[in-house]
């Protein structure tokens, strides 16, 4: 089968505005560490036989090395372009900063702030080979998605003062972290502005907030702190009409009102931790939702008959022939294969529950 870019793109933006999209736009991604832990040629049968998910997969020859990013490498630390120190114990998962360049504010007059013109933060970046790419994208009619890097803004604070230090620099309402913050959000403007003048379709911002329970932040605190800097960088996204994306993992029920009003028009987070009747009540019709399906409970423990009936169920109560759904996949270690084949199953089955 062979991506057809021009429906594929014309899809996800009809389910995103809700104009009737054909099917509900899937998408499901196996870490990089799933090519380790599983054996590559069965991963690979699940993907040639799912050709709706894995429309342009070709089976490679021989042993296949994933391309890694440089926080994702086993026993190889990273520091980054803000000068955290990156580490993993596997290859494939992202890595936990272990050492904070501005544990303590005296170091803060002295702090290099990278340079946007060469590096997203995260790795060094070429932005004329980055408009080659995009025009390339958009030459195939393919749908164009890019942004900001994950961990943009609070996890981008967390990994430069340490959690711990940025939960009590709001609380004693430390006047540096509003100088820091206002760093953070420059060199953030200055990625979104880029993209802006490529034309994307769609800008992202993946930054978890959540934890198992709630977010990491009170929401006071998000929005004196963090949502100010979500509005500036997304004024001109919402003045050009470039649809925004937004990604968080965790609980983020109490932020969700917040990301709505600062314009969010996907809004990817996860199933179960967040509840279905939630967001069934809370978000259905207000704002596309990109649902991040169960890594947790189900789809490593359940049966293939539960896996099935999960999907089903999101489907049928956060779908409708209108759209404004959309739902994804990550695969991790430790999920029975056998589940994984029901997952694939299911997804590509209930794709089309409205046709």
């Amino acid at each position: 089968m062979k991506r057809d870019c021009k429906k594929e793109r014309e899809t996800v933006l009809k389910a995103i505005r809700r104009e009737g999209p054909d099917y509900i736009p899937m998408a499901f991604h196996i870490n990089a560490s799933c090519y380790e832990t599983y054996p590559q040629e069965k991963l690979f049968d699940l993907m040639e036989s799912h050709p709706f998910l894995f429309p342009d997969f070709v089976r490679p020859e021989g042993d296949y090395k994933p391309i890694l990013y440089n926080n994702e490498r086993a026993d190889q630390p990273y520091v980054d372009d803000w000068g955290c120190l990156w580490e993993t114990t596997m290859d494939g998962i992202t890595g936990t900063v272990t050492k904070h360049p501005l544990e303590s504010w005296e170091q803060f007059d002295t702090y290099p702030v990278p340079d946007p013109k060469v590096c997203m933060g995260i790795g060094r970046v070429d932005w004329e080979q980055e408009r080659q790419k995009i025009a390339a994208q958009k030459e195939k009619g393919a749908l164009t998605r890019n942004g900001l890097r994950h961990g943009h803004t609070f996890l981008q604070l967390c990994d430069i003062r340490g959690y711990e230090n940025a939960i009590f620099d709001m609380e004693d309402e430390e006047p540096k972290l509003l100088e820091l913050l206002d760093r953070i959000c420059e060199f953030n403007s200055f990625i979104i502005r880029q993209y802006l003048d490529m034309d994307v379709d769609i800008l992202t911002y993946a930054e978890d907030l959540g934890m198992q329970a709630g977010p990491m932040l009170s929401p006071e605190n998000f929005k004196k702190y963090i949502l100010p800097c979500y509005e500036k960088s997304v004024t001109p996204v919402k003045e050009k009409g470039t649809i925004l994306h937004m990604h968080s993992d965790g609980d983020i029920r109490t932020l969700t009102d917040y990301l709505l009003d600062c314009g969010m028009d996907v809004l990817n987070l996860q199933d179960l931790v967040n509840g279905l009747a939630w967001i069934e009540e809370r978000l259905k019709g207000r704002v596309c939702i990109e649902l991040d399906i169960d890594r947790q409970k189900i789809t490593p423990f359940g049966t293939p008959e539960e896996i099935d009936g999960l999907i089903r169920e999101e489907v049928r109560r956060l779908g409708s022939p209108a759209g404004g759904l959309m739902m994804i996949y990550g695969l991790y270690p430790g999920v029975p294969l056998e589940n994984v084949k029901a997952l694939m199953d299911a997804m590509e089955k209930y794709a089309f529950y409205y046709r």
